[in-house]
């Protein structure tokens, strides 16, 4: 007779980071802390937070994945799924670690450009509006309120 192992699905709305169906332990971190998986376990759902699950099959190093977030669901006592809106896998923790410090980075650039680019756009308008709010030489205003020809 086999030994039980856990069947872990790791995913994102962009791809599926793991498909693992020989996992023999998972740990996880949620609000209340960590936590770990075995096969068997009763059917639980939960809240990650931005944390490293961390998971071993048998006879195989400890794989890892940093997630931001996300939803924990234990079905059956043998299927993980994990749904987190990113993911970064990795085989030591210390390259994960850069890895996350890495995108960290790139997204917080990606984020400064855009609030620059956001900003000219708004200068641009304001601008724009200004110019043709100003009245140019030759511009009369009729009884009306209404630009007189030079405008219309």
């Amino acid at each position: 007779m086999s030994t039980p192992a856990l069947h872990l699905v790791l995913t994102t709305p962009q791809q599926v980071l793991a498909d693992v169906a020989d996992v023999a332990a998972l740990r996880a971190e949620d609000a209340s802390g960590c936590f770990g998986i075995l096969p068997g376990h009763a059917d639980f759902v939960t809240a990650l937070d931005a944390s490293v699950v961390r998971w071993r099959r048998a006879g195989s190093p400890t794989r890892y994945a940093a997630v931001q977030g996300g939803v924990l669901v234990v079905e059956g006592g043998r299927t993980v799924r994990i749904a987190c809106r990113e993911g970064v896998l990795g085989d030591e923790l210390a390259t994960l670690l850069a890895q996350v410090q890495a995108a960290r980075e790139a997204q917080t650039d990606a984020d400064r450009r855009e609030r620059v680019e956001q900003a000219r756009l708004h200068t641009q308008v304001v601008r724009q509006l200004l110019r043709y709010l100003q009245p140019q030489p030759g511009d009369a205003l009729t009884l009306t309120g209404t630009l007189g020809a030079s405008r219309r």
